[in-house]
């Protein structure tokens, strides 16, 4: 056989095997939409811990209070939610902005006023190329002029993605205690209580990605429990039958929805998170995580505008665990209006035991307000009963100020509850204490782009493990016909 025939023998086989190859390579590279939709998720940052501790500390005197829907969670850091932006799996690009301000007070001066003053707000994650910059709008007061400044997306802080490949196909992007670094543009709007260079607390973020759009592939399993998270976030409404002595629906003074929103208070979520409990909490029956508050949904009962009372029951539970012997859970969540004086109860268990109906919070309920079909009250501070306390074991007294209560209630089928601050769905939406007080990277960084290991830190695209051992045994075949075929050759040309 001429050797121009062996040739082109070779070349049909090393190009089958290159095919082979390209095929298997496909689904991690070209495979995916080039741009999706971020939707929901959260930013967990707890801007930097020695700052915190010298706002609240005994030179500055100071505190922080939280805007917009953000949370504290953990050892100090602040929850961000809500984020939105976009994602190209294809290139890694990443942006999402997110929801929430802090607000820092200390130094206070003779006047009222304070000497330090700062607002952070709204930070947005950038990703491009291998880097990484945090942006917020900050509005401060510099230290020692005391001039005041305003500026939106602040380029404040470089993310360090070390060798973190963005590319991927899942329906998640995670990234978990990833560098922060201020930048000299942040120094300048952080008052000058820091240099650029300066090390921030680390950065750690989950967003949905909205699957491709309609004529992609079918959802994989994780884009399947994404979306049974998503339903969770809209619970179905209760049966229809009714307890003997409720309303039915469309009756006159009948609630045909609701929800009541009570974060029950700041610190205790922070004790349980924290360094002492180090423990967490668990939602059922459909209560929602709002970060900052509980949301208890599907809310019946009757509102009567003229006598401007209100007595509804809402659905979900909430149980909090943690060390020493830290086991409460709350359910059976009802609100009752009358006088101008509104109560919120539940049904507590501790300690084995429940005791049903305790009122736990009293709050001025003057301020009712309907329209479109709705009976809203935003935000009335809340008071803990002598009952709420003993119910708290005594951890806080009679009197003492509780996160506020929203609610609100729906008088006609069509009319919407507000919505939600959302945190999105990827695992461990619960609050989890890391460590992060010296600003270093806790545990280490990870991240999470999508469901699917796309690369290793020296960029070399990594094979699922089926592909690849397709790829080896197609590779060992081909060579195996190439042998044979020389063989042949090799014979008929003796």
């Amino acid at each position: 056989m001429p050797s121009s025939r062996r040739t082109h023998a070779f070349g049909v086989v090393l190009l089958a095997l290159l095919t082979a190859l390209s095929a298997a390579l496909l689904p991690a590279t070209t495979a995916h939409a080039a741009s999706r939709t971020v939707q929901g998720g959260r930013l967990d940052w707890g801007i930097k811990s020695s700052f915190q501790s010298y706002v609240t500390g005994p030179i500055a005197q100071g505190s922080y209070s939280l805007g917009g829907g953000a949370a504290t969670v953990g050892g100090g850091r602040f929850r961000f939610h809500s984020a939105t932006g976009s994602y190209d799996s294809d290139s890694g690009a990443f942006t999402a902005g997110f929801s929430g301000s802090v607000h820092f007070l200390g130094h206070r001066q003779s006047n009222g006023t304070y000497q330090l003053d700062m607002t952070i707000s709204r930070p947005t994650v950038r990703i491009s190329g291998g880097g990484g910059i945090l942006y917020v709008d900050i509005a401060s007061k510099a230290k020692g002029s005391g001039t005041v400044s305003t500026s939106s997306q602040v380029a404040f802080a470089s993310l360090a993605l070390g060798g973190i490949n963005m590319r991927g196909g899942g329906n998640v992007v995670q990234l978990t205690n990833i560098p922060a670094t201020l930048t000299a543009q942040g120094a300048r709007s952080f008052a000058g209580y820091y240099t650029a260079g300066t090390a921030l607390d680390p950065v750690s973020l989950s967003a949905d990605v909205k699957a491709p759009a309609a004529g992609a592939a079918q959802p994989s399993g994780s884009e399947k429990a994404a979306g049974s998270a998503a339903e969770s976030k809209n619970p179905p409404k209760k049966p229809t039958k009714k307890p003997a002595g409720k309303p039915a629906k469309n009756a006159p003074g009948a609630i045909e929805d609701g929800a009541v929103d009570w974060g029950v208070r700041r610190t205790f979520r922070e004790y349980v998170t924290g360094e002492i409990a180090h423990g967490g909490w668990k939602l059922s029956g459909g209560a929602q995580d709002g970060g900052a508050l509980f949301r208890f949904p599907r809310g019946e009962g009757t509102y009567d505008k003229k006598k401007q009372t209100l007595d509804a029951d809402f659905a979900g539970t909430i149980r909090f665990t943690g060390a020493q012997g830290l086991d409460l859970a709350l359910d059976g969540v009802a609100v009752r209006v009358e006088d101008g004086e509104g109560t919120l109860s539940a049904d507590v268990t501790g300690g084995g035991t429940t005791t049903p109906d305790v009122p736990l919070v009293t709050f001025a309920a003057k301020q009712l307000k309907a329209g479109k079909g709705l009976v809203t009250l935003t935000e009335a501070p809340a008071k803990l009963t002598a009952e709420g306390a003993r119910a708290f074991n005594s951890m806080y007294r009679v009197g003492t100020e509780m996160d506020p209560v929203s609610l609100s209630v729906a008088l006609d089928s069509a009319a919407e509850l507000p919505a939600l601050p959302d945190l999105g769905s990827g695992a461990d939406a619960t609050p989890r204490p890391e460590m992060s007080g010296s600003g270093s990277p806790g545990p280490g960084k990870s991240a999470r782009p999508g469901a699917e290991a796309t690369a290793d830190a020296s960029n070399v695209p990594v094979l699922p493990l089926g592909i690849a051992a397709g790829v080896l045994l197609a590779a060992g075949a081909a060579l195996g016909v190439v042998r044979r075929r020389r063989a042949r050759l090799t014979d008929e040309a003796g």
